[in-house]
């Protein structure tokens, strides 16, 4: 089953979070990835969350979403998200099923 990884992010230092860009794309295609969202302007219907920059990625299952998030290799990049930038990050995991 497909999960989602769902960041809101609010980046304190453009020009090098585009460093961080760089070396983090490929990391999610090379775990079998791939982003449906990325950075685009959120209409808000209800409530009060205000997303700063939202970024949605598919990966084929949980584990592989969360290894892409949490494992050793990676680390140093997402510490450089961490430094650039504030980020709230989950994990979903789900389906699309239109029968009902």
């Amino acid at each position: 089953m497909a999960a989602y990884v769902i960041v809101d992010i609010d980046v304190h230092d453009h020009e090098n979070y585009r460093d961080y860009l760089a070396q983090i794309t490929p990391t999610v295609k090379a775990c079998g990835g791939r982003y449906l969202v990325r950075g685009a302007d959120a209409q808000i219907i209800s409530g009060t969350w205000q997303p700063q920059r939202l970024v949605v990625m598919e990966f084929p299952n949980k584990e592989t979403a969360h290894y892409w998030a949490t494992c050793a290799e990676y680390a140093p990049i997402h510490a450089l998200r961490n430094q650039y930038a504030t980020a709230n990050m989950i994990i979903v995991e789900g389906s699309v099923d239109f029968s009902g």
